[in-house]
């Protein structure tokens, strides 16, 4: 099977659909594993709920789905996260909300588990750092893990009890046969790497193997949506400069 794995889409929808596009051009996918933030930032969150329920998905919550369901509180978020959170809030509906609320925080799909932020504190932190993936791998129940968050693509192998975070080799399969690892496999909404380009993987369970991926998308359009909706300056320039 292939299996698409996406994260932080935050209602771009644009971005969604070029990344798609792009791997139905790429062999295709049997299904979708989305490790959260479908919502937030953005302006389309009805439209890439629907888009992604049109597929076989699985999908965990993010911090963002979670305080626009009302589940948790978004007075914590910084000041453009929080107007954004506020609006994408007043333009879903009660079943996309209820979509969102019902969404787990954790999921396992063997050989992966899959989670938004990390397996110790699956909603709010960013696994960036030895300490963070050590933390995760301790919690491990499945060979691999997925996450998102930090809107970074990257491969980490636990490498002997010293995690080693290795940036992705794009459009090259990474075997998965070095023991365990833990992958994100970037933003497709908004990437902060300083690639504006949206970011995402695919797993090929038949070969045992990752890859990751980058596609141009169309920006403009996301951001004329932006300013029409209200969003705040701040979110729209960010996704031009690819931080």
């Amino acid at each position: 099977m292939r299996i698409l794995l996406v994260s932080d889409i935050h209602s771009n929808l644009e971005a969604l659909e070029a990344v798609l596009a792009d791997v139905g051009a790429k062999g295709g996918f049997d299904a979708v594993w989305c490790l959260g933030d479908l919502v937030g930032y953005g302006p389309d969150p009805s439209a890439c709920l629907a888009r992604l329920q049109e597929f076989s998905l699985v999908a965990v919550a993010g911090n963002h789905d979670y305080a626009a369901a009302g589940v948790i509180d978004a007075a914590d978020f910084n000041g453009a996260a929080y107007q954004a959170i506020q609006w994408t809030a007043s333009v879903l509906n009660g079943d996309e909300k209820r979509f969102l609320r019902e969404l787990p925080t954790v999921v396992q799909q063997p050989p992966f588990s899959l989670v938004h932020g990390s397996l110790r504190d699956p909603i709010v932190e960013y696994l960036l750092h030895p300490e963070q993936a050590i933390a995760t791998f301790n919690l491990m129940e499945t060979t691999h893990c997925a996450v998102g968050h930090s809107h970074y693509q990257f491969v980490c192998h636990e490498n002997g009890g010293i995690p080693l975070f290795l940036p992705p080799s794009q459009d090259q399969p990474a075997p998965l046969n070095r023991g365990r690892c833990i992958v994100n496999p970037g933003s497709v909404g908004q990437p902060r790497d300083r690639d504006p380009r949206a970011g995402y993987a695919v797993y090929d369970s038949d070969a045992n193997a990752i890859e990751h991926y980058r596609v141009e998308y169309d920006i403009a359009t996301t951001q004329q949506k932006m300013l029409r909706a209200g969003l705040p300056r701040y979110l729209v320039d960010r996704l031009e400069r690819g931080v």
